[in-house]
């Protein structure tokens, strides 16, 4: 099982920035990918950005050109690096890890417990 957890959420004003962490741990051989979702009170849960092993990257179009998600995979540890936020950006960003068995080929995904983000003048 992959355990994550995520830091770096806060209260930020408009136009400000923050940057979220998120670590892996436990059985992190087959990891494919990683990401942030989000879920705002009254909406589904959102994709924000998502990067694989390889380095591709994946946004939701509300953030493209304002928020950066990077991998390390030697540290197993995923970014999202936020500028320009928006009131509309407030929401529980959620951490996501997802693979495949190497013996069953049966996908797995994990998430974190989530961490708040508010943006407020």
């Amino acid at each position: 099982q992959v355990q994550l957890v995520e830091s770096g959420g806060g209260l930020v004003q408009p136009g400000g920035s923050l940057r979220l962490s998120c670590a892996a741990s436990g059985s992190i051989f087959n990891i494919r990918a990683m990401g942030w979702y989000r879920q705002a009170p009254g909406k589904q849960r959102e994709l924000v950005a998502t990067i694989t092993t390889l380095g591709s990257t994946n946004y939701a179009d509300s953030v493209k050109g304002r928020f950066t998600i990077s991998r390390d995979n030697a540290k197993n540890t995923v970014l999202l690096q936020m500028n320009s936020l928006k009131p509309e950006d407030t929401a529980v960003y959620y951490c996501n890890a997802n693979g495949a068995s190497m013996i069953t080929g049966t996908p797995w995904s994990s998430w974190g417990q989530g961490t708040q983000v508010t943006v407020s003048s």
